[in-house]
This record gives structure tokens, C-alpha cells and sequence, in this order.
């Protein structure tokens, strides 16, 4: 889910309900706090502003998870805590990314928060983001402490994703989240439990059709969903790094009404030359998709 703000960069409470009740329509779960959510650009206090508002949006009708992302043990331990007191029921667990850190290192790190944090604990391996690739071995290793409740990763590496697969497709106690949107129906075919498309937060609905296409394997209409939501994700990913692409994530959801188009820095809006020329691009695409 993105970090919805205001022009002044507060965190926008409206339209986390707005993007809230579309997400509870379509049965999806908000992940707050990750890397789509600008986690590492938020204070302190729009953190906390941002969790306990979706919390209270969702108001119990699904449960909600949250992004623990920082370089200090201490203050993510603390944040995680926070965040179970509001009412999250599980948060997201990155390694630091300052200092190089071996396997051995990041194993220690992460039992050290999972055995410290008052709610179950995922584990997130985004090396795009955080410059870190997590083992698998590691994660295999990590998958059987108690409070580690599985691991999105979003690495893109279809060796890696096969290997995870074969590791946890059969296990009830520890799931495998696919974080690589354009292998979704691939991911849910082989064991993943679950997706987090970034896409998501405007046509939260498409991934809905999707699982439940290949729950009930009809695999033509599942395939046709992921060529559709790969299109759509193209609009604003293509030829855009995360600094643009956020922002031109944002640009189409303003224009769907759900948040403003405001992100915060080293992110910044479109100008006004490259805005308009969007909007005219993917309001076009959007009555054509009629999404």
C-alpha cells in the first residue's frame, strides 16, 4: 500500500480509507510500510499516524501487516511493538543495509527481532531496495523459529523462486509471499501462499480474479490476468526507477481518486510538462482497460 500525504506531507487519513475500503472489497490484505510505501522516507511521527489510521480504517474486517525497515535493532524492535499495540498483526523484517553483513550476521539480526517483536514476524528479502540478498538457506534456517511466520521476496531470480517453492510450498507454519508481480500466477501455481503486486493499490481487484482463477484452476482466464496486470504495471514501472516510478504510481491513482500524487523526498511530483503528458497517456489507457 502506498503512503498517502497531504501537499503539506502529512499522512492524508481520507484517502487511507478510501484506499482501504477498495482494498477490503477485493479481499486484500494492506501491507503498510514497505518499500512502495516510501517506508525509509517517513518520520517518526507519520509512521505511527499512517499504522494506527489504516488500522482503525480496517477497523477488524481483515488484518493488517506493517514494514519494520531500518538500520537500528533497537528502535525496529521498538517500532514492531508499537505497531502490535495498535493492533497490526504482523510486521515485515528487512536486514540492516549501511554496513555489509554476511549470513551469519543477518541470521543473528533476524532472530534477534523475531524473538524480540510482540506478533509474528515476515521476513523481506528486497535486494532492488535494501543491497542485500537474503540466503535462502538462511530463510530456510529462520523458518522454524517460532514467531517467524514466512518471507516475501522480491528478488528477481527464477532459480531462487523455484528453490523457495520446493522449500516451503508444504508448509502450514511458514508461507512463501511472491514480491515479483510478473511471476504471480507462476508463484501460486508451485506453493506461494500469496502476492504483493505494488499494482495493486489501484486495481486491487484484477489480483483478486487472479488467485481466484488459479484456486479454481481455470489457468486461461489466470494467465490472461497476469498479461493484463503485467500491461498495467508498465504503464508507470517501464523505463522508470523507483524514484519515478512511485511517484508515477501515485499520478494514476490520483486520477482513480484515491490519494493525492503527493510523495515524499528524494521523491518528488512531476513537473508539469511530464505530468500532463501522463495523464492524457493513462487516461486513455484507462477507459480502454475500463479499469
Amino acid at each position: 500500500m502506498v503512503s498517502p500525504l497531504t501537499k503539506a506531507l502529512d499522512i492524508d487519513k481520507k484517502a487511507i480509507v478510501n484506499i482501504v475500503n477498495s482494498f477490503i472489497d477485493s479481499c486484500v490484505i494492506p501491507f503498510v510500510l514497505g518499500t512502495t510505501g516510501e517506508s525509509p522516507s517517513l518520520s517518526f511521527k507519520q509512521k505511527n499516524e499512517l499504522v494506527r489510521a489504516t488500522v482503525a480504517a480496517v477497523n477488524g474486517r481483515e488484518i493488517v501487516v506493517a514494514g519494520i525497515i531500518g538500520n537500528s535493532l533497537p528502535e525496529s524492535i521498538d517500532e514492531g511493538n508499537r505497531y502490535a499495540d495498535y493492533g497490526v498483526d504482523a510486521v515485515v523484517a528487512t536486514v540492516p543495509n549501511y554496513y555489509p553483513s554476511d549470513s551469519s550476521q543477518m541470521k543473528k539480526y533476524l532472530t534477534k527481532v523475531a524473538g524480540s517483536v510482540r506478533c509474528p514476524v515476515i521476513l523481506y528479502n528486497t535486494p532492488a531496495t535494501n543491497h542485500r540478498s537474503i540466503p535462502v538457506g538462511v530463510i530456510d534456517e529462520l523458518s522454524f523459529h517460532p514467531n517467524i511466520a514466512g518471507v516475501k521476496d522480491s528478488e528477481r531470480s527464477g532459480e531462487r523462486l523455484d528453490r523457495s517453492l520446493n522449500l516451503w510450498k508444504g508448509r502450514e507454519d511458514f508461507i512463501f509471499l511472491v514480491g515479483w508481480a510478473a511471476m504471480s500466477v507462476y508463484g501460486l501455481l508451485n506453493g506461494a501462499a500469496g502476492i504483493v503486486p505494488s499494482t495493486g493499490n489501484f486495481v486491487p481487484q484484477l489480483y483478486r480474479r487472479l488467485i481466484d482463477a488459479v484456486k479454481e484452476n481455470k489457468l486461461q482466464e489466470a494467465n490472461e490476468l497476469q498479461e493484463k496486470t503485467d500491461r498495467i504495471s508498465s504503464w508507470y514501472q517501464a523505463g522508470r526507477d523507483l524514484s519515478r516510478s512511485i511517484p508515477a504510481l501515485k499520478q494514476i491513482m490520483a486520477l482513480k481518486n484515491l490519494c493525492h500524487e503527493y510523495v515524499m523526498p528524494p521523491m518528488y511530483e512531476m513537473d508539469n510538462e511530464e505530468k500532463n503528458s501522463f495523464v492524457s497517456k493513462i487516461k486513455n489507457q484507462l477507459q480502454k482497460l475500463d479499469v
